[in-house]
């Protein structure tokens, strides 16, 4: 038998994946999401097999990449954050209808409490929509088992699978066992010829054949490994358990042995003859989930009138010791009605308040130990830009500069104080934009590098068709610094970029952000303002950080 593995979350994925026949990961960086191509990049049977593991412009490209991967009869993976879903929508959604030939695996990674991320949606939404399976892992060894589970499960209907990892999973260690590895799949066209092809006709088939499949969706979950019913002697609470918050859940015990009846899952879409057994049992079920309440509010419409307070029941009469028909009333406890909070990460403790047992969390923390917000490193590039941009700027007030996703929306807080927007990736252009055609000016959008590539140059497309009056500052540090200084797709083609998508040439001013420079900076930025007309500012100097790890990597 192997070794057992110490791995992340993220890092148990990647290598269920690689041990599962993985021939492709497709992926754009983003916390907590990132380790898993990252792991892929690294792994030296990854490099020997020639797995393709390089960065995409977008999640929505790296999804219909790992979608035309899959069309070839391989197996792909395609890996974002919850928020790189929203991008990948698009493909995400017809996926359902056009379906895998070779298994498609969605990591989707959540950040409940919004550790790096602009909000909190729940991944299970979508593939609720989209009407996909789910899996949820619960811990390390689970995320490595289910990347085989998923690629079977892909193959065997024909569907992607999404598998929900959030960010406490993503980012702790843990042992994991290997498996003995599977040979990636030869390659094969569909045999259905017309698959991939979402015309009207066939689309509505598609449609049908979609809505067949879902009572053996069902009846999968029902029967899967990582959806576990365990009895217990106190039916006054019944608990159902998602993912990582089956551990919140049994942390409370010392010996792990809850007496209440649990039903964990990790596998969706719900498994309905559980559910039902478990409301049948008990009189509260308490909903943990980590995430939205997508469980809870799930209930209601599979317990019917059960969930409203009335539920048929058999039971034994106590006066004739007969089964007779009885009604009772069940409560469905969770988040939506406050047992457990709205928003945010759960953990033990307040699992435990849930159960109404002695909160340990402890005191709270001193208002003497000072928070300590980020701030842009010592010596970054972005610092000169947002000193100069704040010179040139200062006879129009605040309120001009409409920023994007990155190390530099660190520019909002003091002592730069240089941005006033940050919504998703690309919004910078197309929100100066917006603005200048309400009459704002000037109008500035900053946006980096790599987030330019990903959602930026459609909306400097539109400016430039109408002529708007505004200027795009493309900070450009040559990587994408945020989330590890991995390969920016835009590198040593920014100026050629926005020469196609129409700027004028003249317009198109490059300069390198530093501190002897300063005047410079401030001379070409105050004259691309004054300009009438769409101009592009590239302050060019590599990231810090990303330079000190690749001088230190040549000296090692």
């Amino acid at each position: 038998m192997k070794e057992k593995l110490l791995l992340l979350g993220d890092e148990a994925l990647a290598q269920g994946a690689l041990d599962a026949g993985l021939s492709g990961v497709y992926a754009y960086p983003g916390t907590p999401s990132t380790e898993i191509p990252e792991y892929i990049q690294r792994s030296p049977e990854a490099k020997e097999r020639n797995v393709h593991r390089t960065w995409s412009a977008n999640e929505k490209t790296a999804l219909e990449s790992a979608l035309g991967m899959s069309y070839a009869g391989k197996r792909a993976m395609a890996c974002m954050k919850h928020v790189g879903l929203n991008v990948a929508a698009d493909p995400y959604l017809n996926s359902a209808l056009t379906g895998a030939n070779g298994g498609v695996i969605v990591a989707a990674a959540d950040d409940p409490s919004m550790h790096s991320s602009q909000n909190e949606q729940d991944s299970r939404f979508y593939a609720k929509f989209a009407m996909l399976p789910v899996l949820e892992p619960s811990n390390q060894q689970e995320a490595y088992d289910m990347a085989f589970h998923a690629f079977a499960l892909s193959e065997k209907y024909h569907v992607p699978v999404m598998i929900r990892l959030t960010t406490r999973l993503a980012h702790s260690r843990a042992g994991v066992q290997q498996r003995e590895a599977i040979a990636e799949n030869t390659l094969h066209k569909p045999e259905d010829p017309n698959q991939f092809m979402l015309l009207p006709a066939i689309a509505r088939k598609r449609y049908k054949l979609l809505l067949g499949k879902q009572t053996d969706f069902v009846q999968e979950s029902e029967n899967s490994p990582f959806n576990v019913y365990k009895d217990g002697p106190d039916k006054s609470l019944g608990i159902i358990a998602c993912g990582l918050a089956y551990n919140y859940l049994m942390e409370n015990w010392q010996d792990r042995e809850c007496p209440h009846p649990i039903l964990k899952i990790s596998q969706y879409p719900l498994p309905r003859k559980q559910i039902e057994q478990l409301a049948a049992e008990c009189g509260q079920v308490l909903v943990i989930e980590e995430g939205m309440p997508i469980v809870e509010e799930m209930l209601k419409g599979y317990l019917g009138d059960m969930a409203y307070g009335q539920v048929s029941l058999d039971a034994i009469s106590a006066e004739s010791g007969k089964i007779a028909h009885v009604k009772r009333p069940l409560i469905i406890k969770g988040r939506l009605d406050g047992t457990l909070p709205r928003d945010g990460e759960l953990n033990p403790n307040l699992v435990a308040r849930a159960l109404g047992h002695e909160d340990t969390s402890g005191p709270a923390i001193s208002e003497i130990v000072a928070p300590r917000p980020p701030e842009l490193c010592k010596g970054c590039p972005h610092r000169d830009v947002y000193n100069a941009l704040n010179e040139v700027l200062e006879p129009y007030g605040k309120g001009h500069v409409f920023s994007d996703i990155g190390c530099y929306t660190l520019g909002f807080l003091p002592p730069f104080e240089s941005i006033n927007t940050c919504v998703d990736m690309g919004a910078s252009i197309t929100m100066a934009k917006g603005a200048a055609d309400a009459g704002l000016y000037p109008a500035v959008a900053v946006i980096g590098d790599s987030t330019f590539s990903h959602s930026g140059i459609t909306g400097l497309l539109d400016a430039v068709n109408e002529n708007s009056n505004m200027v795009v500052v493309i900070l450009d540090n040559m990587t994408t610094a945020m989330t590890g200084g991995q390969d920016s797709p835009g590198v040593g083609k920014l100026e050629d970029i926005c020469k196609g998508v129409g700027v004028a040439p003249e317009h198109i001013r490059v300069f390198e952000p530093l501190p002897k420079n300063y005047d410079e900076m401030v001379q070409i930025l105050k004259a691309e303002v004054e300009y009438n007309g769409v101009s592009v500012v590239i302050p060019r100097r590599g990231c810090i950080q990303t330079l000190a790890r690749k001088r230190k990597s040549e000296n090692a």
